[in-house]
């Protein structure tokens, strides 16, 4: 068998982790693909009965350029760069690494909320402004005590999970919207369960998005939800840009209904231009968002230590599948 490895960004010094998980009974070959699976030579793409990828998409279009292809295996949470119905289609079964990065994309989430509501970027862009803004107290509706405030968690999977947990450790009050998870999901940890997308808005002073991209996600935080949220209320998105609307996010931002903003994801990455007018704002440095946006590219999964996790776990997940035919975090194609 033959396992093609897409090199993400030139992350990959070598294959040896990959071999040693696989066997020597399964050759690696690297593609080197930038933009997309078209930049692959013909002989790769031939020889090719599993795929790993990182950033790359799949879209079914390519998928007659891999004739023997068994697998996909999608190296992170997310699943929604692969064509899912065109791989059904062609009997490919698709699989995703569930269970690496959990605790640095938590991390993240917390660390932007924090950064927010404790003042440290309010203050870390208004002493470096031209001229300073004086020294001492600037009033906020950002800076809030941890304890006054509700933390809103959308989808209490796994990263959901830890950072429920670690926004207790830290004083907030902490609660979830998950419809997919079974009562008593937040007994464990005990956090609050809302009965409604509605009912979580209503209450979060922070809202933490955690939910995957599907068809029911996409564009699920519109103008409507986040005028919802209380008012001075922050934003954090580490999951996927697509489930918020940046429009809405701005225009929230720009009248004070929301006091700020972190987002690790964006619906178009990188952003190109036309930018949305957040990001274009936000690139001005206008001074109306001063201390009020963090956006950052896509990191929040990253550490050295994750980056093993993802690299070892993508190939256990492909040997479980494609050499062993177990079923390993195989996701079925009718899923959202």
């Amino acid at each position: 068998m033959t396992l093609a490895v897409l090199e993400p960004e030139g992350l990959y010094p070598d294959t040896r982790l990959e071999q040693e998980v696989m066997g020597p009974s399964v050759r690696i070959l690297r593609g080197n693909a930038r933009a997309s699976l078209a930049e692959l030579p013909d002989a790769l793409c031939e020889q090719a009965d599993g795929l790993m990828t990182l950033r790359m998409a799949v879209p079914g279009d390519q998928l007659a350029r891999f004739p023997r292809l068994k697998v996909v295996v999608r190296m992170g949470v997310g699943y929604d760069r692969v064509d899912r119905a065109a791989c059904a289609a062609r009997g490919i079964t698709v699989c995703n690494v569930p269970d690496y990065g959990t605790q640095e994309v938590a991390e993240f989430a917390l660390l932007l909320a924090m950064a927010l509501r404790r003042g440290l970027l309010l203050y870390h862009d208004t002493q470096r402004a031209d001229p300073p803004a004086p020294w001492g107290v600037m009033p906020s509706p950002l800076v809030r005590r941890l304890e006054a405030q509700t933390f809103g968690i959308l989808g209490l999977g796994r990263i959901g999970t830890a950072a429920a947990l670690r926004a207790r450790a830290m004083g907030f009050r902490v609660a979830f919207f998950d419809p997919h998870l079974p009562n008593g999901a937040d007994r464990a940890i005990g956090v609050h369960r809302a009965r409604t997308l509605e009912e979580l808005l209503a209450q979060s002073d922070v809202l933490s998005i955690h939910t995957p991209l599907t068809r029911a996600t996409r564009g699920l935080i519109g103008e409507r939800e986040l005028r919802l949220l209380p008012r001075g209320a922050v934003v954090v998105n580490t999951a996927r840009g697509p489930i918020l609307d940046l429009d809405a996010l701005e225009r929230a931002l720009r009248d004070g209904h929301l006091a700020g903003a972190g987002l690790d994801v964006v619906p178009e990455e990188p952003p190109r231009e036309p930018l949305p007018a957040l990001l274009r704002a936000y690139r001005a440095r206008e001074p109306w968002l001063a201390g009020r946006l963090v956006v950052t590219p896509h990191i929040a999964f990253h550490t050295p230590e994750a980056w093993e996790d993802i690299r070892r776990k993508s190939a256990e997940t492909m040997r479980d599948v494609l050499v062993e035919g177990k079923r390993t975090n195989v996701i079925p194609p009718e899923a959202e």
